[in-house]
């Protein structure tokens, strides 16, 4: 039998030492699923693993693609199961580790299938943004599907106009196709979460971003500022030094808005991984040996029934 033991939970939890350390103990490989760390010129903005960590365990999906490149969740369920055939035939583990919820969700279980839907509508919706900002899309996926509005990340142009042009190009809801029967997956998963409490994720965040400053982050996003608008790059730490960039903020202020849109995106990580009842929970703290010991336990009731 096959196992994915998937390492999941907020941003900053630790969740990339400990991917490490079960994958020596148990002699595997590593597949990220943290869509921000798919393209090779985003690295402190994105926490990448350093240099030292990818060395010790062989990574799979870490810097592969360019921005420039187009790249889809769905895409990434139809790599990411390609490789795990490979995978399980050297080891019949193999660690999945990362916060994005949808490409988790993905690989784990499968995606929803949507109609095809007339390029123009996203014509349309990428020109409302420009010319009407971000909020006039929200409020309208809002009054045309209140379940996705709460569900989604808001904030991400790219996720709310995914929604609305379905809702738009098919008369339903983009919920509508969520959660229709997906292909049985053949191998087992085995999901442990990292948590801890509110303020320490919090505190950890904020360490996180200073670091990340210290280490040119405003150098990285300069770089990366005649791109601003390609898709990649509408994530949380760039777009806020692209408004400092635009003169739109002060850079005090877009330090604290990169704090604070962080701390907004780990409560929605933690709302996301919550609904899933077989997650294994543990505080960030917790030794890795205890969790490896939780996760042989699993493997072997597995085997057991």
């Amino acid at each position: 039998m096959n196992y994915l033991i998937t390492i999941l939970g907020p941003t900053a939890i630790g969740k990339t030492s400990l991917s490490i350390a079960v994958a020596k103990h148990f002699g595997c490989e590593i597949i990220s699923c943290d869509s921000r760390q798919f393209y090779k010129e985003m690295q402190i903005g994105t926490a990448v693993p350093s240099n030292d960590e990818l060395l010790q365990i062989p990574h799979h999906f870490i810097q592969n693609r360019s921005i420039h490149d187009t790249y889809s969740v769905g895409q990434f369920e139809k790599d990411a199961l390609d490789l795990l055939k490979k995978l399980f035939i050297k080891n019949n583990i193999v660690v999945m580790v990362g916060g994005s919820g949808l490409y988790i969700d993905a690989v784990l279980k499968g995606l929803d299938y949507f109609p095809k839907i007339s390029p123009d509508i996203r014509t349309e919706l990428n020109q409302r943004v420009e010319d009407e900002g971000l909020e006039s899309l929200q409020t309208q996926l809002k009054k045309l599907d209140p379940e996705t509005y709460k569900s989604i990340d808001i904030q991400n142009p790219h996720r709310v106009i995914r929604a609305l042009e379905v809702c738009l190009g098919t008369q339903k809801k983009y919920s509508y196709y969520k959660n229709k029967p997906k292909t049985a997956r053949d191998f087992t998963p085995i999901k442990i979460g990292l948590d801890a409490d509110r303020k320490i994720i919090y505190n950890r965040i904020e360490q996180r971003v200073d670091l990340m400053l210290k280490e040119s982050l405003l150098e990285e996003t300069k770089a990366l500022f005649p791109y601003k608008d390609l898709n990649a790059l509408q994530t949380v730490g760039y777009r806020e030094l692209f408004s400092y960039f635009d003169g739109a903020y002060s850079l005090d202020f877009a330090i604290s808005e990169i704090k604070k849109n962080t701390r907004r995106f780990a409560k929605r990580q933690n709302t996301w991984f919550k609904k899933d009842k077989k997650i294994h929970w543990f505080d960030y703290k917790t030794k890795v040996k205890e969790i490896i010991n939780v996760i042989k336990e699993i493997i072997e009731e597995s085997n057991y029934n």
